[in-house]
């Protein structure tokens, strides 16, 4: 997982998602001074913000070349925030340290959902709060995953990261530990070029799509390009020349009892 996501810039990515982390962010209703943990933190779309609210934050990600990013952005804006590399499935922090963990689009991505919620409950505090965004099976991100899943078909026995974006399974993995509730949100793609060429921005600095790509010959290549590139199309709500996309994403709010 590490060697995939530093296969890739996703910074390049993650400019155009920006507002998308602050509305999540927004949601929890964070106070200063309030511990903070982000996990799966990325550039620091997510970690930013909940700093600009007073909470202490600390940002953990596998990929190194990412936290550097998000050292230098929170540098730029005078912001204290710890960023460290860590695992989702192995966090180096204290029982009930955090008051508040949340992961958008990050923890989904580790391959033992069993140790993330083991994790999660163990370092946040009784009646705090978890907060996650997952991709739903059945929205957009979930079908880019078939498509692509079909023509690179990913390891043998491993979960599905999109079985996040699952009410029912949400529940059942939080359920033993916390109180969960969920909601459906919408996350906007919004990019300044055409679907084709989202296609070929995304595999360029996408270090899992980049991967995924290089295991295939070049009519591969272009096979699931092609077919991407259609999807996006598909739903596309902009043109030719501006990619507008909606996709919808669970939002898991889940406090340790």
């Amino acid at each position: 997982m590490k060697a995939a996501w530093m296969a890739g810039d996703f910074g390049k990515i993650a400019e155009y998602n920006v507002a998308e982390g602050e509305a999540f962010v927004a949601r929890l209703n964070l106070k200063a001074d309030m511990r903070v943990l982000d996990v799966g933190c990325g550039t620091g779309n997510q970690s930013l913000p909940a700093a600009r609210s007073g909470a202490r934050v600390t940002g953990v990600d596998l990929a190194p070349n990412l936290l550097e990013q998000a050292r230098e952005r929170a540098r730029k804006e005078k912001l204290a925030i710890e960023f460290t590399e860590g695992d989702a499935e192995e966090l180096t922090f204290g029982d009930g340290e955090f008051d508040v963990i949340y992961s958008m689009f990050g923890a989904m991505f580790a391959p033992r959902p069993d140790k993330v919620v083991s994790e999660f409950v163990r370092v946040c505090r009784r009646n705090g709060l978890i907060a996650m965004a997952n991709w739903t099976p059945d929205g957009f991100f979930g079908q880019q995953s078939a498509i692509l899943n079909r023509h690179v078909p990913p390891p043998p026995g491993l979960v599905p990261p999109v079985l996040w974006g699952d009410e029912a399974v949400v529940k059942e993995r939080f359920g033993p530990y916390c109180q969960v509730k969920t909601s459906r949100q919408i996350f906007t793609f919004n990019f300044p070029f055409g679907p084709a060429e989202v296609v070929d921005y995304s595999r360029q600095y996408i270090g899992p799509m980049r991967m995924a790509f290089a295991r295939l010959d070049q009519a591969g290549q272009k096979a699931l390009a092609d077919e991407l590139a259609v999807n996006w199309a598909r739903h596309n709500q902009g043109d030719s020349h501006h990619t507008i996309v909606k996709s919808q994403y669970l939002q898991v709010h889940a406090r340790p009892n």
